[in-house]
């Protein structure tokens, strides 16, 4: 290119920026302001819903072992349904306790005719003793052979009631309702019973009611305890306070339930506190162990302005919004911001509610250049 050319060019880019900067285009039209849509901040009650995480916990839950050792001769269930208190789960081998039964059932009866023979002796040397036909050395002898006959009946049946019991421990009856899990054993093993080292057979939770656990932070036990959830004034905790539950695959919080237990101590580690809530779960809805997100009544109903989050403004730590003067210029404007309800952002502070913010359009605005503001509505939706 030749300097000639290259001095053309050059004027002709020095042109085109003083045009720009002149607010025309390089044909010669002013450039038009930005247009933006603006918004007054919707004013409605608002309720503050604290939301914290956790996982549904069962109320119930019973690992199924047996009490007496033996060979599994059946089981009554089928794998992950649920049970009602009282059926029948396993049987062990009974033959072995039968024998035992009866032979305790025997020793009753033979400790028990042993009584009546020694009761009748007493009777008999009452008499005698009466007509001084034997010493007194002998009635007693006939009287310690009674009380001993009567002992030795009270152990009889003591290890009757044993041999019982061991029997009816050969039948393995579910000790709660709810969902059984898989059998651990198959028919035909050896288990061992007892306290020990029983072999665990399978497992039951129950479903209704349900538990949810979750952690607290120390600042909102603090509030909680010196003014109710929702800040109503009862200074009792959260204990017994009204929640709401949602699974992490759910839009709304459907679930209703009550905190019913509060831990009586901080964890010095965490900073937090261990509370429960629980829920009706007639329809199983719920599962233990299945993670989900919990809603307790933070603060509220109160007055608040709501506008869309997309109209907020980050600077570093500061957040802001641009208002449309009277002049139609873009006015930067700090706020303070609250949480998110019904989809639109709780303005704590920084905003009137006849202020125009901008809610569109916000990557074109300057701070104090002109804009072309159109009106538009803001609403609440469900969740």
């Amino acid at each position: 290119m030749t300097p000639k050319r290259l001095a053309r060019l050059s004027a002709g880019l020095l042109a085109v920026g003083l045009l720009a900067a002149c607010g025309e285009d390089p044909q010669g039209q002013t450039r038009q302001p930005p247009q933006v849509e603006v918004t007054t901040p919707l004013v409605d009650q608002v309720v503050e819903w604290d939301e914290y995480t956790g996982r549904f916990q069962a109320v119930k839950s019973v690992e199924v072992r047996a009490r007496v050792s033996g060979y599994l001769e059946s089981f009554h269930f089928t794998d992950g349904t649920m049970v009602d208190k009282g059926d029948l789960l396993f049987v062990i081998d009974q033959r072995p306790y039968q024998a035992a039964l009866n032979r305790a059932e025997a020793a009753v009866e033979r400790a028990d005719a042993r009584l009546a023979y020694t009761k009748t002796e007493v009777a008999r040397a009452e008499a005698l003793l009466e007509r001084n036909n034997i010493s007194k050395e002998q009635y007693d002898l006939r009287l310690q052979e009674m009380r001993q006959a009567q002992a030795d009946l009270t152990s009889a049946k003591a290890e009757r009631r044993t041999a019982e019991l061991d029997f009816e421990f050969t039948e393995v009856r579910a000790p709660i309702s709810g969902r059984v899990s898989e059998h651990a054993v198959d028919v035909g093993n050896l288990i061992n019973g007892g306290a020990g080292n029983a072999t665990p057979l399978t497992n039951i939770v129950s479903l209704d009611p349900i538990h949810f656990v979750f952690d607290a932070s120390e600042r909102a036990f603090l509030r909680y305890q010196r003014t109710g959830p929702g800040g109503e004034g009862a200074a009792q905790g959260a204990l017994g306070a009204p929640v709401r539950g949602k699974l992490s695959d759910e839009a709304g919080s459907v679930h209703e339930g009550t905190i019913d237990f509060v831990d009586n101590q901080v964890d010095e580690g965490t900073g937090t506190i261990r509370a429960r809530a629980v829920f009706e779960n007639a329809d199983g809805a719920l599962t233990p162990g299945v993670f989900g997100r919990l809603q307790l009544k933070g603060r509220g109903p109160y007055e608040a302005m709501l506008l869309p989050d997309k109209a907020v403004v980050s600077d570093q730590d500061r957040k802001m919004v641009y208002v449309v003067g009277d002049d139609q210029t873009a006015q930067v404007r700090p706020i303070k911001l609250g949480p998110m309800y019904k989809g639109l952002r709780v303005i704590r502070s920084g905003l009137a509610p006849d202020d125009r913010v901008i809610v569109a359009g916000l990557m074109f605005v300057r701070p104090n250049a002109p804009v072309r503001p159109q009106e538009t509505t803001i609403s609440l939706t469900d969740q």
